[in-house]
């Protein structure tokens, strides 16, 4: 695989590439600027030239594939009857929530924190709990005690918990994610636990399934993953819900059909099958890839454009930048790498208060991409410097 070819994308009906002004490099949305797995290419091309796509359903082949690659990657034995489709982790999300919830009830939800989740809550009439990050010295942790205080709210019934962390990297450890159930079940708090991006992890962090955590705790929460972050085929829109508790199963399975998205996209199931039983070797290589990336993105930073930092992240294709030494926040910063470096970026302060002076930062592009973005930001940066000191000096009149 040559990570480095860089494949134009404007044109192509990307989301990511949408942009009337093409001299600007979108380094923002979670999809990566590199070609799928050969095995997932050739499973399309195998469905197109069978020339029908009517309606779909899934295959045991299609289960088995999901049980093995979750046995293989991280040691979780996945119950055929646990899982349930969704086209997107989204959408699966308002229909658990909508069963879960009444109106008037409250979901906690660990800002900043993918912006999605807020309009999730929103969508079932329910308030939205703010479990806050802590940040010091470029890491994050788990607040604890205020997550203890709002789980023995009667009105809290779900936590949202991201695991790997997006936007900020952290990918929780066992003990962590052993405090998190214990206070969710001696509170009565169902977690929904995005495991999305659970199989970019770097070297040196293991990604621990929710499930693995507790057996007690498989009754009173779901997991949600997918292969879409892991291979580059969100487009294809097959979501995985794996639901252990029977009736809620059965309820989520009724709901998807009554609102008519219970049938998977003919070419998602050919992808999902030829991902998690041929793509191994490819994701291996985009890790060493992605981990090089990583690195690159730190070491310039840090040589280059100090009063920008990195907060590292364990996990993700993503890098959340902390801008705070620029002056700037909310659309001012986002404005000023967009006009003055034609970067975009996702805006930090969607994720939640505490990401008005951060920008996320998609670091899944070739190398060249990646360099020329951060040298834009080194000239934006520098010129921003040169023209605050000639404002302080005019406004001392001439002194610096």
């Amino acid at each position: 695989m040559n990570w480095n070819n860089c494949i134009e994308r404007h044109n192509t009906h990307s989301v990511k590439w949408s942009f009337s002004d093409e001299e600007i490099i979108p380094m923002c949305i979670a999809d990566m600027d590199f070609q799928v797995s050969e095995a997932i290419t050739e499973a399309m091309k195998e469905k197109a030239k069978h020339g029908i796509y009517g309606y779909t359903t899934f295959s045991e082949r299609y289960f088995h594939a999901i049980q093995m690659w979750w046995e293989r990657r991280h040691g979780l034995e996945v119950k055929r009857e646990w899982i349930a489709f969704s086209p997107g982790i989204i959408p699966g999300m308002n229909i658990l929530l909508g069963l879960l919830t009444e109106p008037g009830d409250s979901v906690i939800v660990q800002d900043p924190v993918y912006y999605p989740f807020y309009s999730t809550v929103e969508n079932n009439g329910c308030t939205i709990l703010k479990n806050t990050l802590t940040y010091e010295n470029g890491h994050y942790e788990m607040d604890f005690e205020d997550l203890e205080s709002k789980a023995a709210d009667p009105k809290t019934k779900v936590l949202i918990l991201c695991s790997p962390h997006n936007p900020v990297g952290r990918v929780w450890t066992k003990r962590e994610l052993g405090q998190v159930a214990e206070i969710c079940l001696k509170h009565g708090v169902w977690i929904i636990s995005d495991e999305m991006h659970g199989d970019l992890v770097y070297e040196g962090a293991v990604h621990h399934p929710l499930f693995s955590i507790q057996k007690d705790l498989q009754q009173n929460s779901i997991l949600c993953a997918a292969p879409s972050k892991t291979f580059n085929i969100a487009g294809l829109q097959t979501s995985i819900m794996m639901i252990p508790n029977k009736e809620l199963k059965e309820k989520y399975e009724q709901k998807l059909l009554n609102l008519g998205m219970s049938r998977p996209n003919a070419f998602g199931v050919e992808g999902t099958i030829a991902a998690y039983e041929q793509g191994e070797p490819w994701l291996d290589e985009l890790l060493m890839y992605l981990e090089g990336n990583r690195q690159f993105t730190v070491n310039y930073l840090q040589e280059n454009i100090p009063s920008v930092k990195a907060v590292i992240p364990e996990a993700t294709h993503l890098i959340w930048l902390d801008c705070s030494e620029l002056g700037m926040e909310h659309e001012e910063l986002f404005e000023f790498f967009l006009v003055e470096a034609k970067i975009k970026f996702d805006e930090g302060y969607k994720f939640g208060p505490g990401g008005g002076k951060f920008v996320r930062m998609n670091i899944a592009c070739p190398r060249e991409r990646l360099e020329m973005a951060l040298q834009r930001m080194d000239e934006a940066v520098l010129r921003k410097r040169v023209e605050d000191r000639a404002q302080i000096s005019s406004a001392n009149g001439g002194k610096c």
